[in-house]
């Protein structure tokens, strides 16, 4: 098993309110947010971090959390890649969260959470310290990558098959804040909600009496835009992916994007544990993950925004900054996908589209917003769909 860099001993700026705790401390940590009570604490005792190798994977390359393999913020054709990969091969890719933690004191936030300053606490705690902002001005999530994945060129679609996704803490965060989220003249004061997970992983809740199921995925997953563009925030996602935040790309499913670049430059971050269509408050439960995933190239097959396929649908994505035009585009996708790939005329499209299609608000907080459409294969009689080559 080949690693780019040994395991260090030694985890995102997130929109506006990341951004100011990332300045000056974390945001109103009530005590009903940082406890439970204590029949809830018992059951929510640290666990040991989750990683590829402990679980039993065997990845090609494992690309760790350490200051020389994040990026903060932004992609861009001139970032140098931190690994490489071929076609195929199964990565594994180490992720942090620090939604609620200062850059200028994060031990405080462990410290006041009741939470240890362990081997993964002490991965956010260095690369906080360490990390240098983007020289530009341009602010994102602490992300990382890029993954340079051999053979992969413009005009191409590369696709992300999520093998497994590994949840590395005991915990996740929530936060809300004036100016945030869906409706930010609501909310008066800032708050973070520390999500403590369950021994075995399955739900989790920030006090007695609320238990939220997990269902872990990334909300970034993109590849570099087009080296003419420059660099560009994580923030807004586009054609090239990025900030999506769909919640349905969840471990057995994939994720296709165009690549616009020699090697694609894949890089990730900004996960989830849990996470409500449309993201309402600003974030979800934020965490630390680790993706397990295969990338296969498909040559020569163009796209022009990113799609996804689960066993049971296909997902078409449509996003604009005016939330009526990406229902269009969504609309859109759909219709050509139905027509293009399965074959059918333009107005059977949409009428499949308008009996059968079912379409969702991915999320509304992230400048550019999103929405999905759900198109059932089972709905295609005369069909068979192989998926990962079932």
């Amino acid at each position: 098993m080949n690693k780019n860099l040994p395991k260090p001993n030694q985890e995102n700026s997130r929109r506006n309110f990341i951004k100011k705790t990332g300045l000056g401390g974390i945001a109103a940590l009530t005590a009903g947010s940082l406890t439970a009570s204590a029949a809830v604490v018992n059951d929510f005792m640290p666990i040991k971090e989750a990683s590829a190798e402990n679980a039993g994977l065997k990845p090609d390359v494992t690309i760790r959390t350490i200051p020389e393999n994040m990026v903060n913020g932004f992609y861009g054709a001139d970032v140098k890649p931190v690994a490489t990969v071929k076609s195929g091969q199964i990565v594994a890719i180490e992720t942090i969260n620090t939604v609620g933690i200062s850059k200028k004191n994060p031990e405080e936030f462990y410290q006041k959470n009741n939470l240890p300053i362990d081997e993964h606490a002490q991965e956010i705690i260095t690369i906080l310290k360490t990390i240098k902002p983007e020289p530009s001005g341009l602010r994102g999530h602490i992300l990382t990558g890029p993954v340079f994945i051999e053979g992969a060129a413009p005009g191409d679609m590369l696709e992300v098959q999520i093998r497994d996704i590994l949840i590395r803490s005991n915990y996740g965060v929530n936060s809300v804040w004036p100016g945030g989220g869906a409706i930010p003249d609501e909310v008066k004061t800032p708050e973070a909600f520390v999500y403590r997970y369950d021994k075995k992983k399955k739900f989790a809740s920030f006090k007695e009496g609320i238990e939220i199921p997990l269902k872990p995925f990334f909300g970034v997953m993109a590849l570099s835009p087009p080296a003419e563009l420059g660099r560009k925030s994580s923030i807004p996602p586009d054609f090239y992916g990025g900030n999506l935040d769909l919640k349905h790309l969840v471990k057995g499913t994939s994720l296709f994007l165009p690549v616009s670049v020699s090697g694609g430059l894949f890089t990730t971050g900004d996960c989830h544990t849990a996470q409500g269509t449309g993201e309402v408050s600003g974030v979800a439960i934020e965490a630390s993950l680790t993706l397990v995933a295969k990338f296969v190239i498909h040559k020569n097959k163009k796209i022009t925004e990113p799609r996804a396929e689960t066993p049971t649908h296909f997902i078409a994505i449509g996003l604009d900054k005016d939330l009526r035009q990406a229902m269009k585009n969504a609309t859109l996708a759909a219709c050509n996908f139905i027509k293009d790939d399965l074959g059918f005329t333009f107005n059977e499209a949409l009428s499949i589209a308008s009996t059968a299609v079912d379409f969702e608000v991915t999320q509304v907080v992230d400048q550019t917003v999103g929405v999905n459409a759900m198109i059932p294969k089972a709905i295609f009689t005369n069909k068979k769909f192989a998926f990962w080559n079932s």
